[in-house]
């Protein structure tokens, strides 16, 4: 009834607590006969679905930090089952679903059987125990009233959350089924949408958790601060802009599809329940706006190993999956392929030389995506070929190494963000001509045991180009020059940065005409 539903929370002091449950779950089971026999199977069954739900608060919060909420995370067994097929195969994954089923049937089964025991222990002196608890009841009132933080429902608490989370989080859906079919770019006229773009490529970089922890959090800071801030000064050397901010995305830890359709959407995608409404919408997606406007949209995912069927509501006209790229080295672990290959693949198949479309390209680059080992070498662009170099070019230890101390698995996260931005700048440094556009952006931050206690959603964004007109054009963003963003650097919702984008791009006068 009293233990947490955070793994950070589980310490003596959370455990003060004078529970006004166990009294009243006390009285209860005073009763005689089959009353008290229905409330001992009601309160086992009650007890078993606090605990599931601490248990799944407890994940949620080391991996996303947030609760779990019943109602929007009801994919996450379905989800879990199909990972388990691909790791162990469909019977293995049957198995251990068939398990985990006769685990709950049999917590259920002791719990009953423990307040069978407490029951007995009560009906042996009904008067007296009784006494006893009415009198914990006057006290624990006595307590509350007085102001006595250990005086608490914890347990009542618990659930009446998760209840109330479900109750807004229907008017929620509701509500955003109101705004999902609109939107105010929908009718603007092809030649006037992104008209300072034209004949440009523009790639959309998502790196995986790549937060703003990495310029807070001092073990990463004193690396990556000074990475940025040399990256910017050889971008510029070369002729290159950059600016940079912070956006807030709508998810933490994982589910990173989120922040990719909250940015493509211009809406506030933070539950699964969003995102599938979203998917089967006529919103058009920025993809479907530069489609219109004459560009050739791809996605390249690289993480990607089984069908898409989401990608048709994005508009492109091109999915690369892991298996179109052409990929022929050893996988980094979950990896399937290092993020210099994946860009070099990019180069390959759609940046040819010669009389094409312009690009527009949403890319997701994985191998900052944990475990963070081994992770690879960067190579010289020449060399990637189909990706075989990079079985020698590796470097670290196995994940069941890594993994046993909290201090390499934060080791490995901080130099897998040095190979992805590394590896960016580079790429830009030796393929970014005049035509080039290059948004770069974090998905999400890291886990919780990566970033500490830090509750910010907030990743880095860093536009970076040749043209100096399209710097002039977002001007008015206040962004940082550079790559790295100044402490006072604008901080938008990811969702507004469609919207700005395509503001700044087609020219606010165009618009309105």
């Amino acid at each position: 009834m009293i233990v947490p539903n955070r793994i950070g929370l589980l310490e003596p002091a959370a455990f003060a607590v004078f529970s006004l449950e166990a009294v009243l779950l006390g009285l209860l089971l005073l009763l005689p006969g089959s009353a008290g026999r229905l409330m001992r199977a009601l309160a086992a069954t009650l007890l078993t679905l606090g605990l599931l739900v601490k248990a799944a608060d407890m994940a949620t919060y080391q991996l996303f930090g947030r609760p779990f909420n019943p109602l929007l995370d009801a994919r996450f067994p379905a989800d879990g089952l199909q990972l388990l097929r691909g790791a162990i195969g469909g019977i293995g994954a049957y198995l251990a679903a068939a398990l985990l089923l006769v685990l709950v049937v049999g917590v259920v089964w002791l719990m009953h059987a423990l307040l069978g025991r407490v029951r007995a222990l009560l009906r042996q002196s009904p008067k007296a125990c009784g006494a006893g608890l009415s009198l914990g009841l006057f006290v624990w009132a006595a307590l509350a009233a007085g102001g006595w933080p250990g005086a608490a429902k914890p347990f009542y608490d618990l659930l009446e959350r998760h209840v109330r989370q479900v109750s807004s989080s229907m008017a929620d859906l509701r509500q955003f089924a109101a705004v999902v079919e609109t939107d105010p770019y929908a009718n603007v006229a092809d030649d006037v949408l992104l008209s300072k773009l034209k004949g440009k490529d523009v790639l959309l970089v998502f790196i995986e958790s790549y937060g703003k922890t990495v310029l807070e959090r001092a073990e990463y800071a004193a690396h990556l601060r000074p990475l940025l801030q040399q990256s910017g000064v050889e971008l510029a050397a070369g002729g290159l802009h950059a600016r940079s901010a912070f956006l807030t995305s709508p998810t933490y830890g994982g589910i990173s599809w989120l922040a990719h359709g909250t940015l493509l959407s211009g809406l506030w995608i933070d539950s699964q329940s969003r995102y599938d409404r979203l998917v089967m919408s006529r919103r058009p997606s920025l993809n479907r706006l530069f489609r219109r406007a004459g560009w050739r949209t791809v996605a390249v995912q690289p993480a990607h190993t089984m069908d898409w069927p989401q990608g048709e509501y994005f508009g492109y006209d091109q999915i690369y999956a892991a298996r179109d790229l052409g990929y022929q080295g050893l996988p980094f672990n979950w990896i399937t392929m290092p993020d210099q290959y994946t860009l070099s693949a990019l180069q390959f198949l759609e940046r040819k030389p010669g009389r094409r479309q312009p690009l527009m390209a949403e890319i997701a680059l994985i191998s900052s995506h944990a475990p963070w080992t081994p992770l690879p070498q960067r190579v010289d662009w020449r060399q990637v070929a189909d990706g075989v170099i990079f079985n020698a070019a590796r470097e670290g230890d196995e994940p069941e190494a890594v993994w046993q101390s909290s201090e390499r698995i934060r080791l490995q996260y901080r130099k897998s963000i040095e190979y992805v931005l590394a590896t960016i700048v580079s790429y830009v440094k030796t393929y970014g001509d005049d035509n080039l556009v290059v948004l770069v952006l974090g998905d999400h931050q890291p886990a919780a045991f990566v970033t500490g206690d830090s509750p910010s959603h907030d990743v880095p964004v860093h536009l970076l180009c040749r043209d100096v007109k399209l710097i002039e054009a977002v001007k008015s963003w206040g962004w940082s020059e550079g790559m790295l963003p100044a402490a006072d650097a604008p901080v938008w919702g990811m969702h507004e940065m469609r919207d700005r984008f395509i503001a700044a791009f087609s020219g606010a006068a165009e618009l309105r005409n």
